[in-house]
């Protein structure tokens, strides 16, 4: 096998696939990437077992062939050779190394065969649409910091996606919730989506299709069946099962009847609740909202440093109400608010809080108290 590659485009190849390799393996060949070079068409691939990412860039080829070298030992090697040099791979007869040669650089990096090299077969994935990367993006970004990462609840790991219905639209909806915050966003339903089962997308295929998102403006294909989903976007094919398990009732915990509005200028809200919890600790990071007449009065106490106190005008016109809330999920929902104005919907200390984004339609966050 010999193949001869501009710089860059390897060097993009490799990090679209690198990253799914984990750093420490039992299993060998996982720390390895398969290069397969066949008529004009070099293709990378690399799993971890439950994700697997291929992508295929032009090269000269001659002759063809395959192998399979440690991931991020070739990626830091094709990083570090000078931009624009044309670099060539080339594997002994008998496959036992592979060389990269660019330029007066030479390395030489065992193989293991690809015989060994595992296949994610996706099998029949039943339902297959297409999303706009803008649209799918948007999905992620509204609903990841949400997602658990508590083992143990294995089922919160990821992004809940399914059909639902809004007013009398059919839309694609993404949640997410780590039983303190709960995060979802919709969209209207693509074509070829209806009755596509309700299936768990794992944090890491999440965070991975999100990176692999370079350009905007193109569609994703997806196609997914129970167990298993792909996403193709351009000349990347990302294949990964689906968490296996039950998506609670998220919607018993949305509440309907919070009759305390509070309505405040995001921006002000957001650095004032960042300005306060300077002082807390690591352990307490309540933040603690006092709402009267026209103005919320936010408050951090900390016995070990001091406390803070700051006051911010806002619309609210129902009674006095004093609640508290974990600082970070506060400020981790106000950063997915895009207008100008954020709506709190309160019922009272102990009971869950809706926030939504006064101008933006499709996204509702909703947030449990803090004891302050």
């Amino acid at each position: 096998m010999k193949v001869t590659i501009e710089r860059a485009q390897l060097l993009k190849s490799l990090g679209h696939v690198h990253r799914v390799v984990e750093r420490r393996n039992t299993i060998p060949i996982l720390a390895n990437v398969l290069i397969r070079a066949e008529r004009s068409k070099l293709s990378l691939k690399a799993t971890d077992l439950d994700l697997e990412v291929t992508d295929s860039i032009t090269a000269e080829v001659s002759p063809g062939g395959s192998t399979t070298v440690p991931a991020h030992m070739i990626y830091e090697i094709v990083r570090k050779l000078p931009d624009g040099a044309q670099v060539v791979l080339e594997a002994s007869s008998d496959r036992a190394v592979l060389t990269v040669r660019a330029g007066r650089s030479r390395f030489t990096l065992q193989t293991l065969p690809e015989s060994d090299f595992p296949d994610l077969n996706a099998g029949e994935l039943t339902h297959s649409f297409k999303l706009a990367a803008a649209d799918l993006k948007r999905l992620i970004e509204k609903t990841q910091f949400a997602i658990s990462t508590e083992e143990t609840r294995y089922y919160l790991n990821g992004i809940y996606l399914h059909t639902a219905t809004a007013g009398k639209k059919p839309t694609l909806r993404a949640v997410a919730t780590d039983g303190h915050r709960l995060a979802q966003f919709e969209l209207a339903l693509p074509s070829g989506a209806d009755g596509m089962p309700g299936i768990i997308v794992p944090r890491k295929t999440v965070a991975e299709v999100q990176r692999l998102i370079e350009d905007t403006d193109v569609d994703i294909a997806i196609d997914l069946s129970p167990s298993k989903i792909r996403f193709t976007i351009g000349d990347v094919v990302l294949t990964s099962k689906l968490i296996d398990g039950t998506f609670p009732d998220y919607a018993r915990v949305i509440p309907l009847g919070n009759d305390k509005q509070l309505i405040v200028d995001k921006k002000e809200f957001e650095a004032a609740v960042d300005r306060v919890s300077t002082v807390s600790s690591e352990r307490g990071r309540a933040v603690k909202l006092s709402l009267s007449g026209g103005k919320v009065t936010l408050s951090v106490t900390n016995p070990d440093s001091g406390s803070a106190t700051e006051e911010i005008e806002a619309e609210y016109k129902a009674e006095p109400l004093d609640i508290g809330f974990n600082s970070r999920y506060l400020l981790d929902i106000a950063s997915q608010i895009e207008g100008e104005t954020a709506v709190l919907k309160l019922a009272d200390p102990g009971s869950p809080t809706l926030i939504q984004d006064k101008d933006a339609k499709g996204a509702l966050y909703v947030l449990m108290p803090m004891r302050v």
